[in-house]
């Protein structure tokens, strides 16, 4: 096992291998299974390496060294952006990983690399949800953060972006896995979530820096989600859609899978539906993942929580916002009373719909109430003056 830190020529060596066209993860593996390190692979002869499995053209991109010039570049860019190469061989590269298939040689890793050794479960789902999806995705991905585990996700818009607030909002771990470069940011309304993710959290992809965000690239990204993690929760897609893709990667990889039910009538159900007809588990709250974890996972989230209950942190799931419903609900005036109790968690509200169900209100008096139950976290607006009621 190698030494966490690379020297800059043994990085290079490992840049230099990743970039050759045409060599995938499973020969790199088995190039390295053989030879040992990069170093060695390119030292060898294109006699040796069309040996070993490869190709005579991608055995003469290795033999000639053309990718040297490129990894030098990548390696500028990474230390602009704080980025360091996790490869395969690393102490901290994630043992569930290193088992799938097809792992990839090396990960570009930006931000808190030691969650790359945490309990991660992943949590996907469609780009265009329901007001139910965001509301299920953000509280689960709270809940089950707080309840220790590292919310691994892409960074999609959709489920993918409540999932990573919710585990960052709680002061939670939470992992982004991306189909581009490191210091790409798609989709671009992402940007401060990135820069979050960056500091709190970890972003990861095994694409080449400043790599755009072609759709080929997200299947492939999609099998390392579930690869680091030890289950994967799909909460909201259609049944062919990429959240469908990843559950049937984490059922191939040995994975759990659990699914959040929806409404039959929508085709946004129909993913997570078919996935439980097919033996998922169904899930309702945080408690039922934790629940179905193998047992020495269940045992390392006790084993932490009881850490931070000696530390004196809230150790009641939860219990951030039963304490604030608890203290402030009382203190709320008639009218936000009256618009919470008309307000859902699975269908949104316009304004001016909500100013007819909420009798005898002026337009300055229900956006001054809902501004309040905004600020006491038991309200979201939505893009078009929309409103959901928080689960």
């Amino acid at each position: 096992m190698q030494s966490p830190v690379l020297s800059r020529e043994e990085e290079l060596y490992w840049l230099a291998l990743k970039l050759v066209p045409g060599l995938g993860s499973r020969t790199s593996g088995k190039l390295l299974d053989r030879f040992r390190t990069p170093q060695a692979i390119f030292r060898a002869s294109r006699t040796e390496l069309e040996g070993a499995g490869v190709s005579g053209a991608v055995a003469q991109s290795i033999a000639s060294g053309c990718t040297f010039d490129d990894a030098a570049t990548q390696q500028e860019k990474m230390a602009q952006c704080s980025t360091v190469a996790v490869t395969i061989g690393d102490p901290r590269y994630p043992p569930a990983l290193r088992e799938i298939f097809d792992p990839p040689v090396l990960l570009f890793a930006r931000g808190r690399v030691e969650l790359l050794q945490t309990l991660c479960l992943g949590v996907v789902g469609t780009r265009r949800p329901t007001p139910y999806g965001l509301a299920v995705a953000e509280r689960l991905a709270s809940d089950l953060a707080h309840a220790g585990l590292t919310i691994s996700s892409g960074m999609a818009r959709g489920i993918d972006t409540a999932a990573h607030k919710g585990a960052l909002a709680r002061g939670g771990n939470t992992v982004a896995v991306l189909g581009c470069g490191v210091d790409v940011v798609y989709p671009s309304e992402n940007r401060r979530l990135a820069a979050e993710l960056a500091v709190k959290g970890l972003i990861i992809s095994e694409f080449p820096m400043g790599a755009v965000a072609f759709p080929q690239n997200f299947p492939i990204r999609n099998r390392i989600i579930s690869g680091i993690s030890v289950g994967v929760l799909v909460v909201e897609g259609a049944q062919y859609s990429g959240s469908a893709i990843t559950a049937k990667l984490a059922m191939d990889q040995g994975r759990e899978v659990f699914a959040v039910p929806g409404n039959i009538t929508s085709k946004l159900s129909w993913g997570p539906n078919l996935l439980i007809k097919q033996g998922a588990r169904l899930i309702q709250d945080w408690n039922d993942v934790i629940a179905e974890l193998p047992p020495e996972s269940r045992r390392h989230l006790i084993d932490k929580g009881r850490k931070q209950l000696l530390g004196g942190q809230d150790e009641t799931i939860g219990g951030d916002q039963a304490s604030l419903l608890g203290e402030q609900a009382p203190e709320l005036d008639a009218i936000a009373r009256r618009a919470l109790a008309a307000l859902q968690v699975d269908a949104a509200i316009h304004l001016d719909d909500l100013l007819e169900k909420v009798e005898d209100t002026s337009p300055s008096e229900l956006i001054a109430a809902l501004f309040e139950l905004e600020m006491l976290g038991l309200v979201k607006q939505l893009p078009g003056k929309n409103f959901v009621k928080v689960w």
